[in-house]
């Protein structure tokens, strides 16, 4: 027979997990998109289920933070850049050489959306991961530099220099596709 204060500390332990699910779950398609932006549709379950188990060891410390999304973010781009160091840089899925030609009905069906999502892929394909991260929460997703400093645990000179880098590279590639 169990003691009642075992009881107490089991069904407190599930209803952490509940709430930490819940929370998780709420987040997941946003961290979804940013992980395949990050290491491409390929790796992004993946890396978002190795971010899942990382966060799921200490689950009051993510349901209790201010902002879940950046203690979830902060622990993606940690698990991304842990397989990165090991030697196993992830690249960005190769894109189609075309894409569909417009319905006949005047409407694209979303193809015009899917388009410029491929396109932002295959943009921040040419940059660096920390080039990625930092773009990513500064300028989509408008966290501050020392914001993005914090979650990706840098200087803040560090994601400043890396996104001005990555906004360069990104503008000569842009002006080499117009030319």
């Amino acid at each position: 027979m169990s003691a009642p204060g075992d009881r107490e500390e089991r069904e407190g332990a599930e209803s952490a997990r509940r709430e930490f699910d819940e929370v998780f779950c709420a987040l997941l398609p946003r961290l979804y998109r940013r992980a395949v932006l990050l290491a491409g549709h390929a790796h992004a379950e993946d890396a978002v289920h190795d971010a899942y188990l990382k966060l799921r060891r200490r689950p009051a410390a993510f349901t209790r933070h201010p902002e879940p999304y950046a203690y979830a973010f902060a622990a993606l781009t940690s698990v991304l850049r842990d397989h990165w160091r090991r030697g196993r840089r992830r690249r960005l899925a190769e894109l189609p050489a075309g894409l569909p030609p417009e319905r006949a009905d005047g409407g694209d069906g979303g193809i015009a959306e899917r388009g410029a999502e491929l396109e932002v892929r295959r943009m921040l394909a040419g940059l660096t991961g920390r080039q990625r991260a930092a773009v990513l929460l500064v300028d989509l997703d408008g966290y501050t530099i020392d914001e993005a400093a914090a979650l990706l645990g840098v200087h803040r000179g560090t994601v400043s220099r890396s996104r001005g880098r990555a906004l360069a590279a990104l503008r000569e590639a842009l002006r080499g596709g117009v030319e």
